[in-house]
């Protein structure tokens, strides 16, 4: 009996200290609030996000997995950014198919398009567009 008395004082004089100590009765005052744990590596803002962005992209753990709105955020940039990338990639194969139709015709078919004009033709328009977009920024 007498062991069991000392056992429930024990236990009661350790919940008295640990709740002292989480409720602020030590030195240091009160257990300082956790900073909620946010992405820490964003997606670039200033460039298109590349493969390398996204393959060191790590979410932060929530108490039931992922934080939604983090990852919400990065989907929407990512959608995004490849529904330009589609755009611009059908721009410029419009450009190739007229570079090619607009290629003078000798005989029955048109005439191929030589080595590299269809290239060069591309790198134009493209540096022309991204002079545009940078202008109008």
């Amino acid at each position: 009996m007498v062991m069991f008395l000392f056992l429930v004082v024990a236990l009661a004089v350790v919940v008295a200290a640990v709740t002292l100590a989480v409720v602020g009765g030590g030195e240091g005052g009160p257990l300082p609030e956790a900073a909620p744990d946010r992405l820490r590596d964003p997606l670039p803002p200033d460039r298109p996000v590349g493969r390398a962005d996204v393959e060191h992209l790590r979410f932060p753990l929530a108490v039931r997995g992922y934080r939604m709105a983090d990852v919400d955020d990065v989907l929407s940039r990512l959608g995004a950014e490849l529904a330009e990338r589609d755009a611009r990639i059908a721009d410029l194969e419009a450009a190739l198919a007229g570079a090619r139709a607009a290629a003078p015709a000798f005989g029955e078919g048109p005439a191929p398009v030589p080595a590299g004009e269809a290239e060069r033709v591309l790198v134009e328009k493209a540096e022309r567009e991204d002079g545009e977009k940078e202008g109008g920024q």
